[in-house]
């Protein structure tokens, strides 16, 4: 049954659905699991990937179901909305189904952004504990990361306070020398909190630390959530984790998590970490949430794991890649793909016409202010003018080899004339396309979509990656910046040249992949640029290391690590039910 999307919140739907939610117990009989391999939490489980994988090894994988978007409006175009409606009518349609997702950060939670489980009948329940730690994975992650700064800072107050014999005696450690002007890490917490990008911490006397500048990030900026998303088991996340780069000495050496001896503890911290959390849509087609990485400075996808999982669990297993095409979609093609060895057989390309109307020339679109009529009223020629948005990415997709499905994810506000538009549109330029309302409708709303996507599963593919993995840094940049973002080329500032020349002859960078950093609100680096721009061209000012994850990021304009609270944040509208101590307000 659907509920009524228009009357209810969010909070109200979940709350009504969750009544029925499948127990532990009934999950693992509905998924054919064994009983070791649920680790019940509450009313929640993880799934014991370990043992998953190793007892249906030997079975064929699923099909592989991508879910991404055209370049959103401020607002998003509704990628988890659409991924929870196609579970639901994949679901309606009998098929074994499910899916995976990230972790929400409580940063956006709390903030303007809300929960990210999609919305009305296409959402993922428990609402409260999606949105508010789930089974603690982002909690562990902050433990390990800020154990390495507790690591990093009492080694150098140890290393002022004594000389050499007296550390060894002591300490029973060696001289690292690490430079205070250049620790690359920071701490982290789970909120938009600005006033602690940039600190200074170890004020007061000889026994309070070191003092020096530092900063916080989200935490779901950490490199060892990046981490989390890319690896294939817990040998690989205890590998990575002692290759963290944390500061550099006086002489210009790496600084790592190894030479600080905490890599073996931060995994400890993690150990829990590897294992997906099994949730549902409000129709109980289930869905995992694994990993909550950053889409511009990592791969912005859920894990690796949980797919893997996924396609011997399921039939179809869908997951979602974050921001639009040009970004979230092109890592999970070069990056994700090719660290996980899978081949997808369809990717969904979200796409409103809320959307295309604004790269058409629409009115600016602001969160948390009330839409300009442009967006709720027919008008034919800014919708035309903007498919060329849409046609752009779904030939993203094309170069990959993959089959294309526009969903067009329908507001009620949508005529039928402008929905006429958008399918000739996708069809014209070689997609397969379907109407889905499954916001208002569930998996009723999203038959279409269900039959559109089964289809295309049947065709055969020829994936292939962008680029070899041999090709040299900034040829890869050149090509993503082309035939990605149609811009002219790449420009690079003499530093990040010099930078990049010095990645490009090392040795040790040959197999870091390359994860671009840009605005996801236009094609190109600048976020007020909509539409499809011709005759731009890309500046890179800098590029991040990251070796633990063993990325390398171009960064196309500034980014910070650490969002801003709004002046009207969501945390104003939780509150608790004292009564039955349900948690209310939330979106």
């Amino acid at each position: 049954m659907a509920y009524n999307a228009v009357e209810m919140s969010d909070w109200q739907i979940s709350e009504a659905a969750e009544e029925n939610m499948p127990t532990p117990d009934e999950w693992r009989e509905r998924l054919n699991l064994q009983k070791d391999e649920m680790l019940p939490m509450g009313r929640l489980s993880k799934l014991d990937f370990m043992k998953i994988i190793e007892r249906l090894k030997d079975k064929p994988d699923g099909k592989y179901i991508e879910v991404t978007a055209i370049t959103p409006t401020p607002l998003g175009e509704g990628k988890t909305t659409t991924s929870m409606g196609l579970l639901e009518g994949m679901g309606k349609r009998g098929l074994n189904v499910g899916g995976c997702i990230r972790q929400p950060s409580g940063g956006p939670t709390m903030n303007i952004k809300g929960s990210a489980a999609g919305g009305g009948n296409a959402q993922l329940i428990p609402l409260t504990e999606f949105s508010m730690g789930l089974t603690g994975d982002i909690n562990d992650i902050m433990n390990a990361h800020n154990l390495a700064m507790v690591a990093l800072t009492s080694r150098m107050q140890h290393e002022r306070n004594y000389n050499d014999e007296q550390l060894e005696r002591l300490t029973h450690m060696r001289r690292l020398d690490i430079h205070p002007t250049r620790v690359e890490m920071g701490w982290i917490m789970d909120f938009c909190a600005q006033g602690l990008r940039n600190i200074v911490i170890g004020l007061g006397g000889r026994m309070d630390g070191f003092t020096f500048q530092s900063k916080f990030g989200i935490a779901v900026s950490s490199e060892l959530m990046a981490i989390l998303s890319i690896v294939r088991d817990l040998s690989d996340l205890r590998e990575k984790l002692d290759n963290i780069t944390v500061a550099f000495d006086k002489r210009g050496n790496i600084v790592t998590t190894k030479d600080l001896e905490v890599g073996g503890a931060m995994t400890a911290w993690m150990r829990n970490t590897i294992n997906p959390t099994l949730c549902c849509t409000v129709e109980y087609q289930p869905c995992m949430v694994h990993a909550g990485p950053f889409a511009n400075i990592a791969v912005g996808q859920s894990s690796i794991i949980a797919d893997r999982i996924g396609l011997k669990m399921f039939d179809y297993h869908v997951t979602e890649s974050g921001f639009g095409a040009d970004i979230g979609f092109e890592k999970f093609w070069n990056v994700k793909c090719r660290y996980s060895g899978l081949k997808p057989h369809v990717s969904v390309l979200t796409s409103t016409i809320r959307a295309m109307k604004m790269h058409g020339g629409g009115p600016k679109v602001v969160a948390g202010l009330k839409l300009p009529e442009e967006y709720t009223k027919e008008n034919l020629g800014l919708l035309e003018k903007g498919l060329s948005n849409m046609i752009h990415h779904i030939n993203i997709i094309k170069t990959s080899g993959i089959n294309p499905v526009v969903c067009i994810n329908a507001f009620h506000t949508d005529t039928k004339d402008e929905i006429a538009m958008v399918r000739k549109a996708a069809e014209g330029a070689g997609a397969r396309c379907a109407l889905s309302t499954h916001w208002a409708d569930g998996g009723d709303g999203a038959l279409e979509l269900a039959d559109v996507v089964k289809e295309a599963c049947e065709d055969t593919t020829e994936f292939r990656f962008l680029y070899p993995v041999e090709t040299k840094l900034r040829d890869r940049v050149e090509k993503i910046a082309k035939v990605v973002y149609g811009a002219d080329g790449a420009a690079w500032t003499p530093e990040a040249e010099n930078k990049a020349k010095m990645l490009e002859s090392d040795s040790r960078y040959d197999d870091y992949t390359t994860m671009m950093v840009k605005t996801h609100l236009s094609l190109t680096h600048d976020p007020a640029v909509k539409g499809v721009p011709k005759g731009w061209t890309l500046p890179i000012r800098d590029v991040l290391i990251y070796s633990g994850a063993k990325f390398l990021c171009p960064c196309a304009g500034a980014i910070s690590l650490m969002p801003g609270t709004c002046s009207d944040p969501a945390f104003r509208r939780v509150d608790v039910d004292t009564k039955t101590g349900k948690v209310q307000g939330l979106f």
